[in-house]
């Protein structure tokens, strides 16, 4: 497997976890991020804990499609094929906002955004190259109403609003995990967890609430990501939803439709303008 791996959302939380044990494996981490600034800091904290590190940072703003491309290109223009692809980022909006794009915001930044990077760099991975994808066990309380993502008439719930962003997360999993079958690419994603900061923001205290189990600390929240992209145990498994305990559990019945895999993943194509 290629040492090259590309991951998103590293300023804060499980991302600069992520991101330093990725690090510490050897890997040359690339961080895409909104926030340049911020997650140079990160880079820099991570050089001092882990003073081989190689990382980078590139801009990248999820809820932008412009932005998307332009880091895709980056990556595929500076570096070789990729050995790990890992779709950190996320948020909520408390409210209803809309991307530079016209989409609304949380399903902007949670799922177009990754579809497009993804399919973007699809190509340019190596053969036995992981795709992560960290989602939510909110997924289970999803419902898929792709209408509500353009129509601002639509009433707004952030709650259903990110439980349909994480329902589409492990829908476009599933789907793209069909479609490199045969490859020698795995695709799986995870539920992290309800990690728990100093200070939560707002959009997790929205949630915080739908969750019985106990909070983690960052440390905690990485252990699944980290373990679909380095333990050897996982290479072959692809299509797979896992918990925050490393094991692999049954998704909602939702996101098993195929049917509605394949509809998210043309009206996403279409919205996106990534090949099919």
């Amino acid at each position: 497997m290629s040492e090259l791996a590309v991951i998103t959302g590293t300023t804060h939380g499980i991302g600069r976890v992520t991101s330093r044990e990725l690090a510490r494996a050897g890997k040359t981490v690339i961080m895409l991020c909104r926030d340049v600034t911020a997650a140079s800091v990160v880079r820099d904290e991570i050089v001092r804990q882990v003073p081989r590190a190689r990382l980078e940072v590139i801009h990248c703003d999820l809820a932008s499609l412009a932005s998307v491309r332009e880091a895709a290109a980056a990556v595929r223009r500076d570096y070789p094929p990729l050995g790990l692809l890992i779709n950190n980022a996320g948020m909520v909006s408390t409210r209803r906002r809309t991307s530079v794009d016209g989409f609304e915001l949380t399903f902007a930044t949670n799922h177009l955004g990754p579809f497009l990077l993804t399919s973007l760099l699809s190509d340019h991975l190596d053969k036995t190259a992981r795709i992560v994808m960290v989602a939510s066990r909110i997924h289970y309380r999803g419902a898929l109403d792709l209408d509500a993502v353009t129509d601002a008439r639509y009433r707004y719930r952030a709650t259903a609003a990110y439980a349909q962003s994480k329902l589409a997360n492990v829908m476009h999993t599933f789907a793209l995990a069909r479609r490199m079958a045969g490859t020698g690419i795995s695709v799986n994603c995870l539920h992290p967890g309800v990690v728990a900061t100093n200070l939560l923001p707002p959009w997790l205290r929205v949630i915080k609430p739908l969750f019985t189990r106990d909070m983690f600390d960052s440390e905690r929240g990485a252990r699944t990501t980290l373990h679909l992209a380095l333990d050897e145990s996982v290479a072959a498994v692809t299509g797979r939803y896992f918990d925050e305990y490393q094991l692999p559990r049954s998704a909602a019945p939702l996101a098993n439709d195929v049917a509605l895999q394949e509809s998210l993943w043309n009206r996403s194509a279409a919205w996106t303008g990534a090949p099919h």
